[in-house]
């Protein structure tokens, strides 16, 4: 967008080479469309509802008023449909960007937003009023970046398309690189580079175009801490029983949602409560035919759990597929990582996702997954153990919980885990002494100043002392509201966690397999239900997501419903020690984010060698370090 992008050719050649660095996002077709001197639109398209060319974008309104291009999927879009044409509507094939297109010109773009059910980035131009409208979701699922410098205004999918551009100048932001290193991740609506920006979950932009240049307005259709407060508005007494019956209609309605493809479509199940629920319901919405249900197995790797998964298949009665994949074709694709995620990231989950959807890729177009599970139902160890280290010992004196928590991070984390091994309650629990520790750091921090401050502690990973810049920090929501510490650090997730990291780790890893993921759970009407709930249906009997294990139960064996959560971590403190040695130690050799001033040098040398000597596990804070510096590397050498 701008008032002089030259010729339209150059206009157009522009945008064209944009598009073209996110071919692996959309590999069935492309379009590039100049609505106007001023607005040039592209799309890359990865076909999935309505193949036929009927389903090209940029796509029109049939009046011609609006132009779209849509990343994304509206999985109400039949619901919507039946409402226009009874209206009047007329559609030419069955593609739900023309449901959106044609919603957006009867009812608007906020209208129409509020109305869908579904995970978008959208750009929809108005032609009568000469105004491009920029949004994104309400969970973040699918992401924006844009950048201005007054006179153009660019924006894309990923960081890479606008690097794309010949004369855009792009520095590094020091606080963003901080607070990948306090998070693993760059909350929104912070990027890697200074002048770039991430549009915020819930948000658009509103640009009205001018003969001299354009004016952007930035608002909310959508906010997160508005909808959590109507929902507990609503709150009424209810029981387990009930909530589990609500819950577990609702999920099925959200998951069937989700099942429209004219493409190969299956299931990710890990074993876990979360896509164990969503592939019980999906082949309960499949009727006679079978799901097609994909896990990864990797034994010698360490977060092989492929045998739960074979036990819900075999429950459920799916067509199971394992895919077995070794520690060398991790480390394969190790080095490939900061090309697939064009922004720094440090979750190390990131690796066994990437793996997954690539073999998914090889038979699914489209697969269900079970993001948002534990941000919406309180499935992270700190939600549960958080608020209770908070609650029980916020009465004692500062000085006790700091000396306790110090003893306690005087243990290391081996020896814990040989402990935990011989107590039957624990013995099942992953990395007991790992969580120990940061459990034990909160306590030496002594943060008993609320729930966020709890957030923080457990959260963070590098110290705010041993960087060398103040973070951008996460989205701070729920200070207007009444609400109970795990609510408060379930509010803070969903906001920071679930958009920034989460969803960011899905959406690169998939988009790079050319994999399109759904998560049922973030059906809004899912996250306005949890909310109506107390806390006690969420937590209760010492776990989390204790309404979700109510309906895991009904559905899949027992063995699975009670699981503790596992995660998707590699080993990567294993590695570190043994073959990923000699790539860390080159990276570590001399690192830029220390020449920088980022961090301070000690404290990566110390990190290292503690870790080196098994005094500490430090692979959580590394691992952000190397992928920064990996980064680097390639794109700011």
């Amino acid at each position: 967008v701008g008032a002089d992008l030259g010729s339209p050719e150059r206009a157009g050649s522009l945008v064209a080479s944009m598009i073209a660095t996110l071919t692996h996002r959309g590999p069935d077709g492309s379009g590039v469309t100049a609505v106007t001197p001023q607005c040039v639109l592209g799309h890359r398209r990865l076909a999935v509802i309505d193949v036929s060319d009927a389903g090209h974008q940029p796509m029109s309104s049939r009046s011609g008023r609006w132009t779209v291009t849509f990343n994304g999927e509206i999985y109400n879009h039949l619901e919507l449909r039946r409402e226009l044409t009874s209206a009047g509507a007329r559609f030419r094939g069955h593609s739900d960007t023309e449901t959106l297109v044609e919603a957006i010109d009867a009812w608007g773009v906020d209208e129409t937003l509020r109305r869908s059910d579904g995970m978008l980035a959208i750009a929809a131009f108005d032609g009568v009023e000469d105004r491009l409208v920029i949004a994104r979701d309400r969970f973040g699922e699918k992401p924006v970046y844009w950048w201005s410098d007054h006179g153009r205004l660019a924006f894309a999918s990923e960081l890479r398309a606008l690097r794309a551009l010949p004369d855009i100048d792009l520095e590094l932001d020091d606080a963003s690189v901080t607070a990948l290193l306090r998070w693993s991740f760059i909350p929104h609506p912070h990027t890697i580079y200074r002048d770039v920006s991430q549009l915020a979950p819930g948000s658009l932009l509103d640009i009205t175009l001018r003969s001299d240049g354009f004016e952007v307005a930035h608002r909310r259709w959508w906010s997160l801490e508005n909808a959590a407060a109507a929902s507990m508005r609503e709150r009424v007494d209810t029981t387990p029983e009930r909530a589990a019956d609500e819950l577990e209609s609702l999920l099925a309605d959200a998951v069937a949602r989700r099942m429209e493809s004219d493409v190969p479509l299956g299931a990710f199940l890990s074993g876990g409560v979360d896509s164990s629920v969503v592939a019980a319901l999906a082949q309960r919405a499949s009727g006679d035919r079978q799901l097609s249900t994909f896990t990864v197995a990797m034994p010698d790797v360490g977060f092989d759990e492929s045998e739960h998964a074979r036990t819900v298949a075999t429950a459920l009665g799916t067509d199971h597929h394992e895919v077995h994949l070794t520690s060398a074709d991790a480390f394969e694709q190790i080095t490939q990582l900061p090309t697939i995620w064009d922004e720094p990231f440090g979750d190390p989950s990131m690796l066994p996702n990437l793996l997954l959807c690539s073999a998914a890729s090889d038979q699914l177009t489209v697969c269900l997954g079970g993001d948002g599970g534990d941000e919406l139902f309180a499935g992270y160890n700190r939600h549960v153990l958080g608020s209770a280290i908070d609650r029980r010992t916020a009465w004692l004196p500062s000085v006790v919980r700091r000396g306790a928590g110090r003893i306690a991070l005087s243990v290391p984390p081996s020896r814990v885990d040989r402990a935990a091994r011989a107590v039957p309650g624990i013995r099942n629990l992953p990395n007991p002494g790992d969580k120990a520790q940061k459990f034990a750091a909160l306590m030496a921090a002594d943060s008993a100043a609320g729930a966020a401050s709890t957030w923080n502690a457990l959260a963070g990973l590098w110290p705010v002392d041993d960087l060398g810049n103040t973070p951008h920090q996460p989205v701070a929501l729920g200070a207007g509201l009444d609400l109970d510490a795990l609510e408060q650090m379930m509010l803070i997730d969903t906001a920071t966690v679930l958009s920034d990291q989460m969803l960011v780790k899905t959406d690169r890893a998939s988009m790079a397999a050319s994999l399109e993921v759904r998560a049922p759970f973030l059906d809004h009407r899912v996250l306005d239900w949890a909310w109506r709930q107390p806390s006690s249906i969420k937590a209760g009997r010492g776990v989390g997501k204790r309404v979700l294990r109510d309906v895991a139960g009904r559905l899949v064996p027992a063995s699975i419903s009670d699981r503790p959560k596992m995660g998707f971590d590699p080993p990567l403190g294993a590695w570190l020690r043994d073959e990923l040695r000699p790539w860390a130690q080159d990276l570590l050799a001399a690192p830029m984010c220390v020449e920088r001033g980022w961090i301070s040098a000690e404290a990566v040398e110390t990190a290292w060698s503690d870790h080196l000597a098994g005094r500490r596990n430090r692979d959580d804070r590394l691992w952000p370090v190397l992928m920064l510096e990996a980064w680097l590397a390639e794109h700011a050498s």
